[in-house]
């Protein structure tokens, strides 16, 4: 199965945090999407494993991704060494994406940098021939995507571009709501984290406010690369 595009997340939740509102988006015109977890997020102070397997699930099902898998990686412990590498790298060449979206480069969270670069490292790895894969006992072929862009999650990063999600905030924001057990819920007995406050919450809507704000519309959402982008031509630009 080959996907568009591949966005990864150190938890789940990330992506849906960072980009889900492109993903909608780019869903809605056709492009094959998918997800994939590095971790179960087995370490957050709130819910459990299975209630957040369940979350999970409902966001994928709201964003309409073809395909969400989770390499299991030990949340808050996983490295960026050559054993990570070649799971992630299986994954890129099973899903052969053009784009690959990731954590932001650095953030508060320490797996979300961690993430940021085991990704960045294994799409560009994945491109080498000499580095042999299997799958099912079948060997896989080579693939580099084209570009990899970072979402912005809990710092408040400069984008280097942003994307107009104006027509798809209410999906970005129902499959973030997904995730009840780890945000606001003002009858929830858990203990108060830092992502489950009101303030945070609203964070995240206001950001989409913002950056829409600064170009025109209603929400946008933003990304940082790792090498300037390439236009045709100006009228490319908008």
């Amino acid at each position: 199965m080959k996907l568009d595009i591949l966005a990864f997340g150190a938890h789940p939740d990330d992506v849906e945090l960072g980009c889900s509102g492109t993903i909608a988006k780019e869903i809605s015109i056709g492009k094959k999407v998918g997800i994939v977890d590095l971790t179960r997020g087995e370490l957050g102070t709130r819910g459990s494993i299975e209630i957040r397997n369940e979350e999970t699930q409902k966001a994928s099902k709201l964003l309409g991704i073809t395909v969400r898998e989770n390499l299991d990686m030990c949340d808050g412990f996983f490295v960026n060494d050559e054993k990570h590498q070649l799971e992630v790298i299986k994954m890129i060449r099973k899903y052969r994406p053009e784009i690959v979206l990731c954590n932001a480069i650095e953030d508060r969270h320490i797996d979300h940098g961690k993430g940021s670069k085991l990704v960045s490292d294994a799409c560009f790895l994945s491109g080498l021939q000499k580095i042999e894969t299997t799958v099912d006992g079948k060997l896989q072929e080579s693939w580099r995507p084209k570009i990899v862009y970072h979402y912005i999650q809990w710092m408040n990063v400069e984008p280097d571009f942003v994307v107009d999600i104006s027509a798809f905030i209410k999906v970005k924001t129902a499959t973030i709501l997904s995730y009840s057990s780890q945000f606001y819920n003002p009858n929830s007995n858990e203990p108060e984290t830092p992502i489950a406050t009101k303030n945070f919450l609203e964070s995240i809507h206001y950001r989409s406010q913002d950056l829409g704000r600064l170009i025109g519309v209603e929400y946008a959402e933003g990304f940082t690369v790792e090498r300037y982008l390439a236009v045709n031509s100006l009228s490319d630009l908008i």
